[in-house]
């Protein structure tokens, strides 16, 4: 079984910024790739970044110059560092982590979830 904890969450204003952290623990032998999702209120969950276990990294277009994700994938952790923060940022993120080797064309192995961080900018 796999724990994933996300925290780093708060109340921050417009412009501002705030870091995310996210650990995974326990049958965690081979991460595939590691990510943050982010739901608004009444939206669906969206991909905001991810990290590959080869180091390489996607964003989504909204938040691609402004938010940064990094990984230690020796200590199956994952940050991410939000930076000029708007209001439509305001978001639930979550955590989310694969494991498994990458092989193309396979699936993952694992795939799970973090409980949320809440984020909310002030205008």
């Amino acid at each position: 079984q796999v724990q994933v904890v996300d925290s780093g969450g708060g109340l921050v204003q417009s412009g501002g910024s705030l870091r995310l952290s996210c650990r995974a623990s326990g049958s965690v032998y081979v991460i595939y790739d590691m990510a943050w999702y982010r739901q608004a209120t009444g939206k669906q969950r969206e991909l905001v970044a991810r990290i590959r276990s080869d180091g390489s990294i996607s964003y989504s277009d909204t938040v691609m110059g402004r938010f940064t994700i990094s990984g230690d994938m020796d200590n199956n952790a994952v940050y991410l560092q939000m930076n000029s923060l708007v209001p439509e940022d305001t978001a639930v993120y979550y955590c989310n982590v694969r494991t498994g080797y990458y092989i193309e064309g396979v699936a993952p192995a694992g795939d799970y979830w973090g409980q949320g961080t809440r984020v909310t900018v002030s205008s």
